[in-house]
């Protein structure tokens, strides 16, 4: 009688401090949730409350495989806490059926033969794994698409992680949008020998750029070259723009481009110049061009020293405002100085603020280095 009340009880909490040792602790039931999933992703440490709150739908499906999903990431070399960590992010991995979470690992290691790294990509691109077979078809022929390309594993490997869309579409789409990239290259005079360097650094720093209508590419570049960029200056922007050429459209940049004239107050020939120096002027509406040149004026930085320096634009006026405060307190008037101390990642600027308080406090002279002296 004592057991039945007992195991009652369990059903209704979450732990039972009073339950004889030998009992496993239970895990409360929200209504219709699949009791087996339930209580594997709880033996595994994961945040259920969590999947309720977000995802409360994957608790409910039947069949599920949690322990298969579990066995599968220890067997690659995942601990515990990741395990716990992938399954409370994406509790959808658990409604994967086994023999596809198999063939998943399988063709992810010719890619990836490092099965730690490929447990690191899984940690961070859960839903690029734990896809669906229907899909297995079409990744297996773009892997081979762009090995074909002597692309870097590496390169297809996070083509794979962080664009999976591109990966599960017909392989004929990716290949319509390489060809276009490839065309625009050597129109533009890029060299061949560079090619397959410039389209992997292309694809590494933008893969959804896989994605966009080739169309796009084609507008983009001719209403450039309508702005008077020459050749050359084309193949700089599309080698430095991360894949600008699809993201963008002739009528926003034409919109930023005129707003940044009539603020700077520059002719179409020194735009050109500005705009090769900071590609990513192209990228910014007027609203955040408006309150990033406002900022700057304020702070008493003058209009020709952001066009002699424009990649300050690429800064908010939040990150700007610091980093003046910062250099102020070792003494240098931004007012005065160059603004190239400003610009740069948290880490380039730390790097450069180190230099100016190293200089700052270095002594006049050498204290141990012997003196010359007259014979």
């Amino acid at each position: 009688m004592l057991r039945l009340i007992a195991t009652s009880l369990c059903l209704r909490c979450q732990r039972v401090t009073a339950l004889p040792l030998n009992l496993r602790p239970c895990v409360t039931l929200s209504s219709g949730e699949n009791q087996q999933t339930v209580e594997a992703l709880y033996d595994l440490s994961v945040d259920i409350q969590k999947i309720r709150k977000l995802k409360g739908w994957v608790l409910h499906q039947s069949p599920a495989y949690t322990k298969e999903v579990a066995d599968l990431l220890k067997d690659m070399g995942a601990s515990g806490p990741i395990i716990s960590r992938i399954l409370a992010v994406y509790p959808e991995a658990v409604l994967c059926q086994p023999e596809e979470m198999q063939a998943q690992r399988e063709l992810w290691m010719t890619v990836c033969p490092n099965q730690k790294e490929l447990v690191g990509i899984i940690e961070k691109f859960p839903a690029s794994f734990f896809i669906s077979s229907s899909h297995h078809d079409s990744q297996r022929n773009n892997i081979a698409y762009f090995q074909s390309l002597n692309l870097n594993k590496r390169i297809i490997t996070k083509l794979m992680a962080s664009a999976p869309q591109s990966f599960s579409r017909p392989v004929e789409q990716n290949e319509v949008m390489v060809r276009t990239l490839q065309q625009a290259y050597r129109e533009l005079g890029g060299e061949e020998a560079n090619m397959k360097i410039w389209l992997q650094k292309l694809l590494s720093q933008n893969p959804f750029v896989l994605l966009k209508p080739p169309e796009a590419l084609r507008q983009n570049l001719l209403f450039l070259r309508d702005r008077g960029f020459s050749t050359a200056e084309l193949l700089r922007l599309l080698s430095k723009l991360r894949g600008f050429v699809t993201e963008l459209n002739p009528n926003s940049m034409r919109r930023t481009l005129a707003y940044s004239q009539d603020t700077m107050g520059c002719s179409e020939s020194e735009l050109r110049d500005i705009v090769l120096n900071c590609p990513a002027l192209l990228y910014y509406p007027e609203a955040i061009l408006a309150e990033r040149f406002e900022g700057l004026l304020r702070a008493g930085i003058s209009m020709s020293q952001i066009m002699e320096t424009p990649t300050v634009l690429e800064l908010t006026t939040q990150i700007v405002n610091y980093r003046i405060q910062r250099l102020r307190m070792h003494g240098y008037d931004i007012r005065t100085g160059s603004l190239e101390v400003l610009n740069g990642t948290k880490k380039d600027f730390e790097m450069s603020y180190g230099k100016l308080q190293l200089r700052r406090e270095r002594p006049l002279f050498n204290p141990v280095a012997p003196l010359k002296v007259d014979d």
